[in-house]
């Protein structure tokens, strides 16, 4: 009886987490999100990868080769990626069903596509490399049904993009509410390109594109989804 009370009791195992960084990162822009999933008992692993070099479909791939050589499939992940990296899951989820997956949360995901990508595309192709074609042109895969994703997105309009959406904000009607929202962005991403018809939940906090790795709030909402299925709004 009492053996049965302290299984009863024992805490459930938590899935490794694979932490995917963005465009132009590596993997240490994810080691502020990892210290603090560690510190609430999940393993990580920060998955390295060529955004310039490589396209979505070769880094998916690659992951997927990474988890055959070091993970045990009967044992399920959990993803998070941030802006590319969400893009990358995505891409992964659709063409490699053999994982086991837990839970999965993308943090300024431009899932409908980049509209500050568009731009730099246009002006210096070099810049985006191989990560437009199939991801941020808006024609990533699209994610399958089963999986229980939650969409963090930023709103507070600073970062390298800015100059970009600002103009193309201009061009928009502020005065029609439902145009409105479409201008809120946090610097690189609008949080309508974040939204994702399949998310299980999305929220938005007042954080930048590359200031929500390193936020508190946001590592709180990503571990609280990944132990709750949904956002603590």
């Amino acid at each position: 009886m009492q053996q049965k009370d302290m299984a009863q009791k024992a805490p459930k195992r938590k899935n490794l987490v694979i932490l995917i960084h963005g465009l132009h990162q590596t993997t240490w822009m994810m080691r502020p999100l990892a210290k603090r999933l560690q510190a609430q008992g999940f393993a990580t692993h920060q998955y390295s990868y060529r955004s310039m070099r490589d396209g979505i479909k070769t880094n998916s791939q690659r992951l997927h080769e990474w988890l055959s050589a070091n993970h045990n499939p009967d044992q399920p992940i959990d993803l998070v990626g941030h802006s590319l990296g969400g893009l990358i899951i995505r891409d992964f989820l659709a063409n490699y069903p053999k994982w086991q997956i837990g839970r999965c949360v993308t943090l300024g995901t431009p899932h409908v596509g980049s509209v500050c990508a568009d731009y730099v595309w246009r002006l210096s192709p070099l810049i985006v490399g191989r990560s437009y074609a199939d991801a941020l042109d808006g024609k990533a895969t699209s994610c399958p049904e089963h999986i229980h994703m939650g969409v963090i997105a930023g709103d507070k309009p600073r970062g390298l993009g800015q100059p970009f959406l600002q103009y193309h904000n201009r061009k928009l009607n502020k005065e029609d509410a439902s145009v409105a929202e479409n201008c809120a962005h946090d610097g690189t991403v609008y949080v309508s390109e974040t939204r994702l018809e399949c998310a299980n939940d999305h929220i938005v906090l007042p954080v930048t594109h590359t200031g929500m790795l390193v936020d508190k709030e946001v590592a709180r909402q990503v571990i609280y989804f990944l132990e709750n299925g949904e956002f603590e709004h």
